[in-house]
């Protein structure tokens, strides 16, 4: 049988202070890899809360992508046509409103909200409320007035920054389809202001650039065919990017409808003979003017002729087919022209959408473009 024997005092004691030895030398190896494991514990606690609380110290915070050129127009057509929208939406629904009115509100609301859809609608990146509460911007206090006459300043505000866009937009097919928008808001608001009795929208100028002498002055006739109101209008520019088959088109079709018209006034009487036989001239003095842009005015490529076949159609009929041919041309033409040329295509465009509606013609959202139709 063997006996245990109790460790002695001094054993003990020996042992506890190898072991004390060990861990309480502040220089021990054990207190050097406890202070290593006790940074990596920290870095890795810290890095945890970090990562937890969604912060990220290199990253800035959200903003709003920057539009380019192209983008800003598109967004200014859209935000134009959808405040007249809501604009002729309100005033529709005022109490006092006409119900003649109250129809043509309805129609305009109609057709700007399809404009923008066409033009793509709102953008929306989803970071507008973020940013906004970041740098505590607040909603606008500026509240649109709700009546028909605002609805006509603002149809006559927006087609004014519209055709402007039209001229300048770097992308024909929007150009073209800016050009038509308008011409429609053009429509729209001299349509509204009849029926309200506000001041008549004033139509752009229309009159066709000469072409530049060889040695780059003015001809002699400029300063006499300028009047005060062109005058102080942007200058004329000749549409640049259009091909010889583009003009003479232009110069056949502006000289058809005057040649047609005149027709039409001889066989008329009163306010019709008037009425056509005015605009018949005009056309004529047009076609002249593009032949002389396009260099072949009295020469063999001169497209024009002594007579044309008239359709026999009622005059008011007749009067709106020509002036819609005509709008599909300018149109069509704006989507070809250059940027910062087609200012002209885009105001004969309005003027031939504007010159149908006394016969009957219905305003439309996109005239000139068929495809819409």
């Amino acid at each position: 049988m063997s006996v245990t024997r109790p460790q002695s005092a001094r054993a003990r004691i020996g042992f506890w202070n190898m072991a004390s030895s060990a861990t309480m030398n502040p220089n021990g190896p054990r207190a050097r890899t406890r202070r290593r494991s006790g940074l990596t514990a920290l870095a890795l606690t810290c890095a945890i809360i970090l990562s937890g609380c969604g912060v990220r110290l290199e990253t800035p915070p959200p903003t709003e992508p920057v539009p380019d050129a192209l983008e800003v127009v598109r967004r200014t057509a859209v935000a134009d046509a959808l405040l007249v929208a809501d604009q002729a939406d309100a005033a529709a629904a005022a109490k006092g409103t006409r119900a003649d009115v109250v129809v043509e509100l309805h129609q305009i609301s109609q057709a700007t909200t399809v404009q923008a859809q066409q033009l793509g609608g709102e953008y929306d990146s989803g970071l507008g409320d973020i940013v906004a509460e970041q740098s505590g911007a607040s909603p606008s206090a500026t509240t649109p007035e709700h009546t028909p006459r605002a609805v006509v300043t603002s149809l006559v505000d927006a087609a004014t920054r519209t055709r402007a866009a039209a001229d300048q937009a770097q992308l024909g097919p929007l150009g073209r389809l800016l050009a038509s928008i308008s011409a429609s808001q053009t429509r729209y608001a001299s349509d509204l202001a009849q029926l309200t009795g506000a001041p008549a929208p004033e139509p752009p100028p229309t009159r066709i650039p000469e072409p530049a002498e060889p040695s780059g002055e003015p001809s002699e006739g400029d300063e006499a065919s300028a009047t005060p109101a062109l005058a102080s209008a942007d200058p004329a520019v000749v549409p640049t990017g259009l091909s010889a088959e583009d003009l003479s088109a232009l110069v056949l079709a502006e000289d058809t409808a005057g040649y047609a018209l005149e027709v039409r006034a001889a066989q008329a009487d009163g306010d019709v003979r008037a009425r056509a036989y005015e605009r018949a001239q005009l056309h004529r003095t047009r076609a002249q003017a593009w032949a002389q842009v396009a260099g072949i005015a009295s020469t063999d490529q001169d497209p024009r002729r002594v007579a044309y076949a008239v359709p026999a159609t009622p005059t008011q009929e007749l009067v709106r087919d020509l002036e819609d041919d005509l709008a599909q041309n300018y149109a069509s033409l704006a989507g070809v022209a250059e940027p910062g040329t087609r200012a002209i295509l885009v105001s004969l465009l309005t003027d031939a959408t504007l010159a149908s509606a006394p016969w009957g013609a219905p305003a439309v959202p996109f005239p000139g473009l068929p495809e819409h139709a």
